[in-house]
Formats: C-alpha cells, sequence, structure tokens
C-alpha cells in the first residue's frame, strides 16, 4: 500500500461491512487500524479482496489498562480435524506436565457453579464452545464481560472433545464442567505485546519478516526455508 488510490479500495472494502465500526489507514506506515467485532481472519480476508496482501500485527483494545495474552494450544494427539462444537474454558493451572490433565480445574475464584458465557452464575472460565467447520479449524472471537486478562496469565485455555452443555443438561458433570467430554488441546496463557507494543518486522532469532512469517509454520520443519517468492510488503 504505496498511494492513497490503494488506502481507497481498503477503505472501500471494509467501510458499511457488518461487523466493521470504523476504519483508518496510515499509507506512509503502510498500516490499517479496523475497529470491528469480526475475526482477525475475516478482516484480513476483506482488505485481500483488494488484490493486496496483509499480516496482522496486533490485537487488542484501545483502553490501555485491559491488557493483551496469547496461548498455543496442543494436545496428546491430532488436534486439527475435528469438527462440531467444543468447550472453552480457562483452567485454574498452567501446569502441562500431564499435557492436559494437570491444568486443574475450571478457574472458579467465587466457587460459582459452571454456566454459560452469558450467566451470572458460572465460573469466570466458562468461555463457552467453538464450532469447528467440515475442515476442523475453528475461527472465533469472543467478548467477556468476567473474565480479566490480568488475573488469567499463567493459567491455561483448554479446548474440550465435546459440547459444553453451559449447565443445563441433566448429567452428573453439567453443574461442574458442563460434561464437555475429554480435554482436547491446551496451552499456557502468557503476557503478549497490546496493540502498537510491538513494532518488530523482523523475528531476531531467525530473522523470519512478518511477511515470510504468514507462510510459514509458527516453528518446527519448514520455519527457516527460504523462499523467493514470498512477494515484498507493498504487494
Amino acid at each position: 500500500m504505496t498511494c492513497e488510490s490503494c488506502a481507497n479500495k481498503i477503505r472501500a472494502a471494509l467501510e458499511g461491512k457488518p461487523g466493521v465500526k470504523s476504519v483508518s489507514i496510515d499509507v506512509g506506515k503502510e498500516e490499517v487500524l479496523v475497529e470491528s467485532a469480526l475475526t482477525t481472519a475475516e478482516v484480513q480476508a476483506l482488505i485481500e479482496s483488494t488484490g493486496r496482501r496483509a499480516v496482522l500485527k496486533g490485537i487488542g483494545s484501545t483502553e490501555q489498562d485491559l491488557g493483551a495474552a496469547v496461548a498455543m494450544l496442543s494436545g496428546m494427539g491430532p488436534i486439527q480435524g475435528v469438527p462440531g462444537p467444543h468447550g472453552l474454558h480457562v483452567h485454574t493451572l498452567g501446569d502441562l506436565t500431564q499435557d492436559c490433565l494437570s491444568c486443574g480445574e475450571h478457574y472458579n475464584p467465587f466457587g460459582r457453579r459452571h454456566g454459560g458465557p452469558g450467566d451470572s452464575e458460572r465460573h469466570v472460565g466458562d468461555l463457552g464452545n467453538v464450532f469447528a467447520g467440515p475442515d476442523g479449524r475453528a475461527s472465533f472471537r469472543l467478548e467477556d464481560s468476567q473474565i480479566k486478562v490480568w488475573d488469567v496469565i499463567g493459567r491455561s485455555l483448554v479446548v474440550d472433545a465435546g459440547e459444553d452443555d453451559l449447565g443445563r443438561g441433566g448429567h452428573p458433570l453439567s453443574s461442574q464442567t458442563g460434561n464437555s467430554g475429554e480435554r482436547l488441546a491446551c496451552g499456557i496463557i502468557a503476557r503478549s505485546a497490546g496493540l502498537f507494543q510491538n513494532p518488530k518486522k523482523i523475528c531476531a532469532c531467525d530473522g523470519v519478516t512478518l511477511w515470510e512469517e504468514r507462510d510459514r509454520p509458527i516453528a518446527g520443519k519448514g520455519r527457516n526455508k527460504t523462499s523467493t517468492e514470498t512477494p515484498a510488503a507493498h504487494l
């Protein structure tokens, strides 16, 4: 994005779309700031519908005191390719010594029964369900009034194998876990840079740029593979 006509095309692709509240574009910095209820994947797809590539540099709130966190999830077996609803919860412990089994129970500092994210009577860590499509992948965005980022740093995020009944089922586990089955994947919640707090464009550990990173795995095989096909940032 190097000219105002580029910015106008991106602005036209975003403004007026359901879920998009505001759009701010800085051509000099080649940055697009979007206030939206859409997922990052949906925002990226709208921008790239103009024929330009986009890389997510940050996500967060304009309210600086909310904090930011990140969690990389993994499990004992494959976690992709499992379509359908899956319970999502913050658990008390950030302990992966026994994979997801050592994460403790749902984060529940007030000693309440299990419920759904819209209920006043619920565990703070009860985040409802995420839905994986036929390809087994889930893209979602959640907003919650009870959970606070600074309270869950060092705890764990767990995805369960089945659907959380939100405490409304007749099973004995409904009031405890939502009867959502075994723990499928989990990860420790770690502090992260918030919006505008991480200006780097290259990873110091391996020299991979933001634009190269979007087409490579986060870690492991293929991360450092040299590619001549990665386009310049202005494409």
